[in-house]
């Protein structure tokens, strides 16, 4: 099957640079949530980790 696909691809002009620009898109998504995360305050990382845990605070307050 990857024959196939190879076959029908290399038919198509300047389909190489497909692969580059998801490579870069890719790696500039990844690199700008790793500097998101890192610039993030450590007060809104600790709300974030205990979301989970506030299921009953959410619970109580609709009744």
């Amino acid at each position: 099957m990857l024959k196939f696909i190879k076959h029908h691809l290399d038919t198509i002009e300047g389909v190489e640079i497909y692969p580059i620009i998801s490579l870069i898109l890719f790696f500039s998504v990844f690199t700008s949530m790793l500097i998101l995360v890192f610039r993030m305050p450590k007060k809104n990382i600790e709300e974030l980790s205990n979301l989970p845990l506030d299921n009953d605070l959410k619970n109580n307050s609709h009744e």
